[in-house]
Formats: structure tokens, sequence, C-alpha cells
């Protein structure tokens, strides 16, 4: 149930990342460029495949000129399993 948890949360993020830089009519490979990765990364993040580090949210965040925290999504479930396990 977990991996399914962390995959939902995977693309959530992706997919904010990509609204976000459409939006500012960006490609991948500007992006990419501009936040210092490469392009397969951004990919991989879009579709949930990657998950960046938080030192990574922070630089994409930057490039984007939103909060960090604006890229962590909401989801409407939680996991089952406790914080403390």
């Amino acid at each position: 149930m977990e991996k399914d948890y962390d995959l939902q949360v995977r693309k959530a993020v992706g997919e904010k990342v990509k609204q976000l830089r459409e939006e500012r009519k960006l490609s991948q490979e500007e992006f990419a460029f501009l936040v210092g990765i490469d392009r397969t990364y951004v990919s991989f993040i879009e579709r949930g495949e990657r998950s960046p580090r938080l030192p990574m949210l922070y630089r994409i965040a930057h490039v984007l000129e939103v909060q960090p925290s604006s890229l962590l999504v909401e989801i409407d479930e939680t996991p089952d399993s406790s914080i403390n396990s």
C-alpha cells in the first residue's frame, strides 16, 4: 500500500512541476538547463518516475518562481502505515 501512496505523491508533484513549467512556456530542455539537470531527469520527475530531493525541489521552485511548498500538493488519502513505524 505504501508503494502505491509513494507513486501517487511522485505523480502529483510531477504533474504540478509540469503544469508550472508549461505555464511559463518553458520546454523541458530549457527548464532543465535553468535548473542545472538533464532533460531526461525532468521527464522522469514529471512522469512520477523519480522524486527530487529537497535541495533539488528548492532549485526547481526557484526557477519556477514559486515557494517550494507550492510543489508539495495535497493527496486525499493517507498511507496505512504510521509515521513512527
